[in-house]
């Protein structure tokens, strides 16, 4: 099994209506077609970041994340092939407040110990 870590830097100015959207249209879709481990929306707590190389992060923390549970890298491509490039997720993303709101997007790829 491998999880996919996706953690979105989204703009904080739409995080409100993005939050909407993510509640009511995107998350009940995804955790229909997906194993959607969680899905988490930055609550406004400041983040604590410690460490000896403590990184400079231009855009700050992620404030969206998202765990997808996957069998390999094999079935996520045919997962995102399948879910992505339909109709539902087209419908869905069609409601989105604004597409254009991703800062920065990250996948990365985890296995459970």
């Amino acid at each position: 099994m491998i999880n996919e870590i996706r953690n979105y830097h989204y703009n904080p100015e739409k995080l409100g209506l993005y939050r909407e959207w993510a509640v009511n249209e995107a998350v009940p879709f995804l955790k229909k077609h997906l194993d959607v481990v969680g899905f988490w929306i930055d609550s406004g707590a400041t983040p604590e970041i410690s460490g000896q190389q403590k990184m400079q992060l231009p855009l700050g923390s992620a404030n969206v994340t998202w765990i997808i549970r996957w069998q390999d890298m094999a079935a996520r491509k045919a997962g995102h092939k399948r879910v992505f490039g339909g109709d539902g997720w087209k419908a869905v993303f069609a409601k989105h407040p604004d597409a254009n709101g991703y800062f920065q997007i990250e996948a990365k790829f985890a296995e459970a110990v």
